[in-house]
């Protein structure tokens, strides 16, 4: 099958009907995908491992069980992840394949279990193509992996994915994978799914299992669904929630988007708002007035504690973080064997008294409370704020100017991700728009507690207003030999 970009960037649900009207196999799709990744691998770095093999069992195993039945052999439909090639963070654990966290510590690890999510995704029929690259044991927001190399972003090679689960997010923006998982600690999906201009969905905390996952902060750390709609989001959503292999949360919000229902969201005043590249709020802003036209209902709030989500989530996933490493005795017999900005990091954790960590955790207990008592008195259904400050910076960029003022890199790509995950609610980041560099900038939807399904709605919405899903990162340039 020759190279074919409309196929490439297909939706889940367009590859689902082209299954099943038998205009394209699930193997030959493995094939064209896998061809892509040994082209474009070699340039833009997502996959650490490539399963290529595994992969082809299972698509040949999903178009069997597609076709049609012979004799008294029922045709057997799992759904419409059934066949869909995707791809995982590498600290998802993987049966029988490598799981390397980003490290050189686990450059060698083969567990012998599942994480309850792949399984979820076996049972539903999707195909693993392999397992992607990712910062540093993900305690990093720009993928620079020192072990593993840049995963590079596919609309310009020579700036960042974003981090940490950089690798998921440039797989699906090269049109290298239809679906990923990654996980979010302070932004790790939001984050490259903004600067790649793919969605990702921080989901509330506990919606699904972490088990078998290398934590970073046991009380931050989720689990998010990644595609390049939010239409294949919910998808994988979906198939994960209803697997009997999932822990999913009970009594999701489920309120419809309908003509006389229109979205109710909050715009903060404080915060959020403060260091803004300049194109990055003419693509908020641009994104504010097409809702409003369509109906949302928009309204400025205001949310207290914002600016103080960034220090209590430091100082709880420096010290949750050290004490993983810790306890697997690898910090500080092995600290030669850390990247230094993950070291770093561990050692900052070695700083956080027990009274500082106690009083980060009440401070989490107080914004919390804060958030959802917001949303409730001003009648909203979610806030609506950017996903990044600032568009993709280039590789080794630390620090951009904004307002004419030196700001880190780092710090400004989690700042507004942070407050999310010290509220355990959902987040999801949606392409808004793009720079002048044709760099994609991200919009980000807020909900309170188990609003998922809602807010996958809303970022629906929005796309279809938006009609932005359209635009790929080509040519992407050629591998130098």
């Amino acid at each position: 099958m020759r190279d074919n970009s409309q196929l490439a960037f297909a939706s889940i649900s367009e590859i689902g009907k082209l299954f099943r009207s038998r205009r394209l196999s699930p193997v030959e799709l493995t094939r064209f995908l896998l061809e892509r990744i040994e082209r474009l691998n070699p340039v833009l770095n997502p996959f650490l491992t490539v399963t290529a093999d595994l992969a082809l069992k299972q698509a040949a195993k999903a178009e069997a069980e597609l076709a049609k039945g012979k004799g008294r052999t029922p045709r057997r439909d799992r759904g419409p992840l059934h066949g869909i090639p995707f791809c995982l963070k590498d600290n998802i654990f993987t049966k029988g394949i490598r799981t390397t966290g980003g490290s050189q510590i686990l450059r060698d690890f083969v567990p012998s279990v599942d994480a309850p999510v792949v399984s979820s995704l076996y049972e539903a029929g999707a195909v693993l193509l392999g397992k992607t690259n990712m910062h540093e044991f993900a305690y990093g927001a720009t993928n620079s992996n020192p072990h593993y190399g840049q995963a590079h972003n596919p609309w310009d090679t020579a700036r960042i994915s974003g981090g940490s689960s950089g690798g998921s997010a440039v797989a699906l923006a090269a049109g290298l994978s239809y679906a990923a998982l990654g996980t979010d600690t302070g932004g790790s999906v939001r984050i490259p799914s903004s600067l790649c201009g793919t969605v990702g969905l921080k989901t509330s905390l506990g919606a699904f299992s972490t088990r078998h996952v290398i934590p970073l902060s046991t009380t931050l750390d989720v689990i998010g669904p990644m595609a390049r709609t939010a239409a294949d989001v919910a998808l994988i959503f979906d198939a994960i929630r209803s697997s009997r292999n999932s822990k999913s949360v009970i009594g999701f919000m489920k309120p419809s988007l309908t003509r006389a229902r229109k979205p109710r969201l909050g715009i903060p005043k404080e915060f959020f708002f403060d260091m803004l590249a300049p194109e990055v709020a003419d693509g908020f802003d641009s994104a504010v007035r097409l809702l409003r036209k369509h109906g949302a209902h928009l309204k400025k709030i205001s949310l207290p504690l914002a600016l103080e989500t960034e220090e209590a989530g430091n100082q709880i996933a420096w010290a949750e973080a050290l004490l993983y490493h810790q306890q697997a005795g690898w910090f500080p017999a092995r600290e030669n064997e850390y990247g230094e900005d993950v070291r770093t990091r561990l050692e900052m954790g070695t700083k956080v008294s027990a009274v500082a960590y106690l009083e980060a955790m009440q401070m989490r207990e107080r914004f919390i409370a804060e958030f959802h008592s917001t949303l409730l008195e001003n009648d909203l259904d979610a806030l609506l704020v950017p996903t990044t400050p600032i568009a993709a910076p280039l590789i080794d960029e630390e620090s951009i100017s904004i307002d004419g003022a030196p700001r880190s890199t780092r710090a400004l790509l989690l700042r507004l991700n942070r407050p999310a995950n010290l509220a355990g609610v959902p987040a999801i980041s949606v392409a808004c728009g793009f720079t002048k560099n044709k760099l994609p900038i991200g919009l980000q939807f807020i909900g309170p507690l188990n609003s998922d399904p809602f807010l996958l709605a809303v970022a629906q919405h929005f796309e279809k207003l938006h009609h932005n899903s359209s635009r790929v990162p080509f040519p992407i340039p050629p591998a130098s030999n």
